[in-house]
């Protein structure tokens, strides 16, 4: 009895404390000794290790892995034929790629950034899909090209087709030491250049 009142009181003092845990599981064969020790830590919150908000209003997005902004758009029109309009780095470091489908659809593609596999799509229900079927008028650089050219400037962690008054191809990248770089992409020549924007 005295054995199940400790072996209660640790587990409770473990789910209300919240971090490393450790829980004892105890052998029925009445000497007392413990059959073995088992250790299990728990993190509060998301359980992928990484800081995502350092607290400093510094955006902490950057591919945790060998896939690219293009390969992600590359891997997502495979799984969801269509055209790319953006992809970019969500809050949990996968890759997020909109893909507009034939007729209305939209569609919201994750990729994951270590093995280019799509991890799970659904439709979106945005209103602006008209507009952004106009920017894309006259335009013959893609998402995947663009990504690819400003990627001579740095690791790209977004790229967006802008359907206001600058259309064209807009993406951010980062560099190794953290700085970030908003770019334009000529939607006709793939030419990049600095956002005037971004100054």
């Amino acid at each position: 009895m005295k054995r199940n009142i400790v072996i209660a009181v640790v587990t409770a003092a473990a789910l209300v404390g919240g971090g490393t845990a450790t829980a004892i599981a105890v052998s029925g064969d009445g000497d007392g000794a413990p059959a073995s020790v088992e250790r299990t830590e728990k993190r509060a919150g998301d359980d992928d290790g990484r800081d995502d908000d350092r607290g400093d209003g510094r955006d902490d997005r950057r591919p945790s892995g060998d896939v690219t902004a293009a390969d992600a758009v590359a891997a997502a029109l495979k799984h969801t034929p269509g055209t790319a309009v953006s992809a970019e780095l969500d809050d949990d470091g996968d890759w997020e790629v909109e893909v507009l489908g034939r007729g209305d659809g939209r569609h919201s593609v994750r990729v994951d950034p270590g093995s280019g596999t799509v991890l799970g799509a659904s439709e979106d229900d945005e209103d602006d899909t008209g507009e952004v079927r106009d920017a894309l008028k006259g335009t013959s650089v893609t998402a995947q090209e663009a990504a690819k050219a400003a990627a001579a400037k740095g690791t790209v962690v977004s790229v967006d087709l802008e359907d206001d008054g600058d259309k064209g191809w807009e993406a951010e990248t980062r560099a190794s030491g953290g700085g970030e770089r908003e770019w334009r992409v000529d939607p006709g020549s793939g030419k990049v250049t600095a956002d005037r924007d971004d100054d």
